[in-house]
């Protein structure tokens, strides 16, 4: 069974996505950025834009019963503009308890005025096998 997550933005509704699908264990976000009811939030902020986005995007994980701690993959995509060690730290500040693989990369430019940042997620959830097997491992098996 596929579900789907819509924030509400006219962005999904224009290009036809949604911020974020399940299906199965997995979620996937879709490139979030730190968009207001008024344009861009934090406005030549590396730092301010990158944590939005990705508080944004663990919302939309929570919504479909994800958590902080099923994050396993982040994508940082950064305007030529925007300050990686600024962006770095943010993600340190908010995902390094969980350590997610990580690609960071500039690109040419993000759609929208003003952006400097556009944040991807995948989350796994883990399942019953997953559960039985660190049991297992805990208790001296597998070591």
């Amino acid at each position: 069974m596929t579900r789907r997550h819509f924030d509400g933005t006219g962005w999904e509704a224009d290009a036809g996505y949604a911020r974020a699908v399940r299906r199965g264990s997995r979620i996937a976000v879709s490139g979030t950025t730190a968009h207001g009811d008024d344009g861009v939030l934090h406005p030549g902020d590396t730092y301010g834009q990158t944590t939005v986005a990705l508080h944004r995007a663990l919302h939309a994980v929570r919504a479909l019963d994800g958590d902080h701690e099923s994050v396993v993959r982040s994508r940082l995509y950064l305007a030529p503009d925007a300050d990686w060690r600024a962006a770095a730290r943010a993600h340190a500040e908010v995902l390094g308890s969980v350590s997610p693989a990580n690609t960071t990369l500039f690109v040419h430019a993000l759609v929208g005025e003003g952006f400097l940042v556009e944040v991807e997620l995948e989350a796994e959830l883990e399942t019953e096998l997953d559960s039985e097997a660190a049991s297992g491992l805990e208790g001296g098996e597998g070591a």
